[in-house]
Order: structure tokens, then C-alpha cells, then sequence
């Protein structure tokens, strides 16, 4: 078995030295923004989209959802494909994949074909994200070039959704809806030139798991859409529930399988370890209250206090400060004190930022009120990513970094569009208790220029908005919660060159 952080024959000549390494982490960083900041950049282009190409509502919605479908329902098949294929084949697959289709999206000519193409994107991102995370392992040695690794990885996970609101704003405002496609195409190119520098390690020997790939691919794909038909339909809605249920049917019989197939596509040995496990569940409760935050707070800064698409992406620049440098000072941190005890306080000061958008009202200021909160939201994210991503592959074995990057990636995922149906829900449900119909209220007095009906929409909806913050800060506790009773790993430092410590 090859051993972190040392190159096979195959895939380079030489151990990579310092400036390999700091080339290396390039590329992977970058990847990891490109994935992760195509999730939010379409969200500011999406009126453009729709008045160019004449898109219909529902189907406005899907420019935005099909990503998230492909992307979350096939990381699990991307991550057990690099652990067979090879990582670093698979990661350069999919970012040819994700390049060609950000082509494909920024030529689109209708509404069919720019979904598609989102689609196509999601596949890319679920083969390039897991596989970007295992090539850190693969490639740096563990001890402080990995845990520095770690940390901007981490920074890029939360980073890359500010950037992308950010970049959406200012390519729409500036040129025109179809560059926040074409952007990604040099980025990709320049991945991909850049992927050389990136150590493969040993395959497994096994073969893909068919039956396997099929029920979980297909359970998680349904598990997805159900949860984004029920934030747009309804819960009770008959479409939602037979999602839900082939869900249930599907990753039931996947579950079965994997306890029974000689080279399963999900081994299940990688759920013994309760500080893993602990990661996985943490990290879908914090991908729950941090999808969201965006999403509403981006609601607030545009309909109520009337920021444009550019103000609003370079409003979320304290997001990416914060984040930055608590995910700096985390990394360094996790070789001097145990995890929980850096991701437990982290939590902590996150829940705390959140809790202080639900005080929120219609006339709160920018940089009084959503600064400041904005910016412990972040450092406490900032501090508590690098010890679940840690705490999601130390210790797992070659073969196998693929899968738990997977892991860890689908459950931010999933995490994400379960938060964001829910909290949509509770926000809707709340705005409308106050006035019927908050929404449409608030954009009629908009078109008959009925202001005091804006302003009582406008109070409604930011009531909604808040209720939402109260329920993503509870995600946040619950995440504590979850960090406190499962994770008890100590420091995530080894000597460099020394076999590492398996965890499970």
C-alpha cells in the first residue's frame, strides 16, 4: 500500500518538495472553489436568465436544484470510482466534465439545454469534490502539510458559496448572465494543467459494486428531489411522497447489499469509527443552518433593504474573511488540542452569529447588524470544518479516502437541501401567519407602487426570515450536540514519515 504523502511510479518521478506541494494544494483548493461557488453563483443571474431565455417559474427553480440533484445524489459513486480507477483519473474526468458543461450552459439557446447542462455540471462536481478531498490525502504528508492542507480546503468549502454570490453579481451586472458559465472554463483548463503535481495513491483491487451504485445513486438522487419538491409543493404533495418512499425502498435494499457484497460500493467499516461517523453527522446539521443562512440572508439584503446583485455579493465579503482565518488558525490548532475542543466552541460561536440574524427587522443596518453576525458566523465555521474533514479521513485506509471524502461531502449536501426545504417552509409559513400571501403581497405594492402594502409585506417577510435563523441556529446546536457525545479523537498530529494512526 502506498503511503500518504509518497508518489508511486505511476504518478510522479519524485517526491514532491515544498513549492510541489504548495502548486498541489493550488490546484485542489481551486477545484473545490470552482465546485462549491457553482452551487450560489447562478442565484443572482437568475431574473437575467429568465427575461433571456423566457424561462417558465418551476422551471427557474431547477436552474438552480438539478445542480444540487446530480451533485449530491451521484458524490458516493464518484468517491468509490476514484478508489478503484484511481483518484486523481477520476478528479481530471471530472473537471473535463464540469468544464464542458459550464461551456454548454453559457451557449445554452433554451431552458431545456441550460438545465441540462446544470445536470451535466453536478455530475462533474460529484466526481471532482470527493476525489479532491482523498488527493490531499494521498498527497500530503500527514502532520502539519496536511492538516495546512486541511484548513484551506475547509476555508474553501464555506469560501467558495460568498465567492460565488460574490462573482454572480458582479459577471451579470457587468457582461451578462452566460459568464458565470464561461468563468469556469479557464479555471478547469488550469486544473487541469495543474493536476500533474498530485500524488496518486494504490487502487483498491476490487470491482464496482453495480447493484450497489444503482440503489444508492438512485436512493440519494430521490432522497434529493423529494426533499426539493417538498420545499416547492408541499410535503403532503403525492409526487414528494412517492419520492420519499423509493428513497426509503432504495437505500434500504442499498444498505442490505453493502452488509453482504464482497467488495461493497459503501463499506460499511467506515461508519465503526465514532469520531468518523460523528464527523458525517455533524457536518449534515451544519450544512443544513449554512445553506440556508445564505439563502435568506440574500433574500433580506435584496427584497427588504434593497441592495443590488453586486452590492449584495461584495456585502458577503466579511463571510469570507472570517471564514479564511478561522479555517488558519483551526489548522494549526488541531496538531496542539483535540478536535471537539476546537469544533466544539466553534459550533458554539457559529449558533451565536445566527441567533443574532433573528433579531433581525426591516430596518436593521448593514455594518450595525449583519456584519458583525456575518462575521462570527464565519470564524466560528471557519474553526469547526477543519476538524470534521480531519476527522472524516484520518485514519482511513488507501483504498478507502475516496469513499469517506464522499461520505463527508454527500452529508454538507444532503444537509444542505433538506435545511433549505425546511427553513423555506417554516419562513413561508411564518410571513404568511403575519400577512396572506407575504410575497406576492410585497411585489404587487411593488408594481402599483402601493408602499405602505410593501412595508407591511416587507415586515411579514423579514418575521419569516427570522423564524428561519431561529431554526438554522438549532441545527447549529444540534450539530454541538452531536460533536459533544460522538467525537473524543485527540490531537491530529503524526511525525512525518511515520505509518498513521488508524482511527478505526
Amino acid at each position: 500500500m502506498t503511503n500518504p504523502g509518497q508518489p508511486d511510479t505511476e504518478a510522479s518521478g519524485a517526491s514532491p518538495g515544498g513549492r510541489r506541494l504548495g502548486l498541489a494544494l493550488f490546484v485542489i483548493a481551486t477545484a473545490q472553489l470552482m465546485v462549491v461557488l457553482d452551487a450560489t453563483i447562478t442565484n443572482i443571474a437568475l431574473p437575467s436568465m429568465q427575461t433571456d431565455l423566457d424561462v417558465t417559474d418551476t422551471n427557474l427553480a431547477w436552474v438552480v436544484n438539478a445542480y444540487a440533484l446530480a451533485f449530491g445524489g451521484l458524490m458516493l459513486l464518484g468517491g468509490k470510482a476514484g478508489d478503484l480507477f484511481g483518484r486523481r483519473r477520476v478528479f481530471q474526468i471530472g473537471i473535463i466534465v464540469f468544464t464542458l458543461a459550464s461551456l454548454l450552459g453559457g451557449l445554452a439557446p433554451n431552458e431545456g439545454l441550460l438545465i441540462s447542462a446544470r445536470i451535466l455540471q453536478g455530475v462533474g462536481a460529484a466526481f471532482a469534490a470527493p476525489n479532491a478531498l482523498a488527493l490531499i490525502t494521498t498527497t500530503f504528508p500527514e502532520g502539519k502539510p496536511r492538516n495546512t492542507a486541511m484548513g484551506v480546503y475547509a476555508a474553501m468549502a464555506g469560501v467558495g458559496a460568498t465567492v460565488g454570490l460574490l462573482l454572480g453579481g458582479v459577471l451579470t451586472d457587468v457582461l451578462d448572465w452566460r459568464w458565470v458559465f464561461f468563468v469556469n472554463i479557464p479555471i478547469g483548463l488550469a486544473v487541469l494543467a495543474g493536476t500533474r503535481t498530485l500524488v496518486e495513491a494504490e487502487r483498491s483491487s476490487g470491482r464496482l459494486d453495480v447493484p450497489g451504485a444503482i440503489t444508492g445513486t438512485g436512493g440519494l438522487i430521490a432522497l434529493v428531489y423529494g426533499i426539493t419538491r417538498g420545499g416547492e409543493h408541499g410535503w403532503t404533495n403525492g409526487l414528494t411522497l412517492a419520492s420519499f418512499a423509493a428513497a426509503v425502498l432504495l437505500l434500504a435494499v442499498f444498505l442490505v447489499l453493502q452488509a453482504r457484497v464482497p467488495d461493497p460500493m459503501m463499506p460499511l467499516r467506515l461508519f465503526r469509527d465514532r469520531n468518523r461517523s460523528g464527523s458525517y453527522a455533524t457536518m449534515l446539521f451544519v450544512g443544513s443552518g449554512m445553506f440556508a443562512m445564505f439563502y435568506f440572508l440574500t433574500l433580506y439584503m435584496q427584497l427588504i433593504l434593497g441592495f443590488s446583485a453586486i452590492k449584495t455579493g461584495f456585502a458577503f465579503l466579511p463571510f469570507s474573511v472570517g471564514m479564511g482565518i478561522a479555517a488558519g488558525v483551526s489548522s494549526s490548532l488541531v496538531a496542539r488540542m483535540a478536535p471537539r475542543l476546537i469544533a466544539g466552541p466553534g459550533l458554539l460561536v457559529a449558533g451565536a452569529g445566527i441567533f443574532w440574524f433573528a433579531t433581525l427587522d426591516p430596518d436593521s443596518s448593514y455594518a450595525g447588524h449583519i456584519m458583525p453576525a456575518m462575521f462570527v458566523t464565519a470564524v466560528g465555521l471557519g474553526m469547526s470544518f477543519v476538524p470534521m474533514t480531519l476527522g472524516a479521513v484520518s485514519g482511513v485506509d488507501d483504498h478507502d479516502t475516496g469513499m469517506a471524502s464522499a461520505l463527508l461531502n454527500t452529508a454538507q449536501q444532503i444537509g444542505g437541501a433538506l435545511g433549505l426545504a425546511v427553513l423555506s417552509t417554516i419562513s413561508t409559513s411564518a410571513a404568511n401567519d403575519k400577512l396572506p400571501d407575504a410575497g406576492a403581497s410585497f411585489f404587487k405594492g411593488l408594481a402599483t407602487k402601493d408602499f405602505p402594502l410593501v412595508a407591511k409585506a416587507g415586515e411579514a417577510l423579514t418575521h419569516g426570515y427570522t423564524m428561519a435563523f431561529v431554526a438554522s441556529g438549532v441545527m447549529f446546536v444540534g450539530a454541538l450536540a452531536v460533536m459533544a457525545l460522538a467525537v473524543n479523537a485527540g490531537k491530529q498530529e503524526h511525525a512525518e514519515g511515520a505509518p498513521p494512526v488508524h482511527m478505526g
